[in-house]
């Protein structure tokens, strides 16, 4: 699997990481939708965390298709209400 971080670049993640990725993006879900920044910010640093510890970087030149794309690290939680809901970012 593909992911991008939005202003840090591709990282190719194993697939046997997919579900650990799922079960943080819909918890952050719920945190966004009960409005709670300090958890979320959390959550969220775990997400990119194990995207850096477990994926392997893409070179610059190596361009794939996504597929998943993260917002920046530095992403508010009001910015993230429009894009952590329903199922959330990662596939099911």
């Amino acid at each position: 699997m593909i992911v991008r971080i939005s202003t840090e670049g591709q990282y190719r993640l194993p697939s046997a990481v997919l579900d650990e990725l799922n079960t943080l993006d819909n918890n952050i879900v719920e945190v966004v939708a009960a409005g709670d920044t300090e958890r979320f910010k959390s959550l969220y640093d775990q997400m990119i965390a194990l995207v850096h510890k477990k994926g392997q970087p893409l070179k610059p030149d190596e361009i794939l298709e996504s597929e998943v794309i993260l917002p920046p690290p530095d992403i508010t939680i009001e910015d993230a209400k429009r894009l952590f809901i329903g199922g959330g970012l990662v596939p099911d």
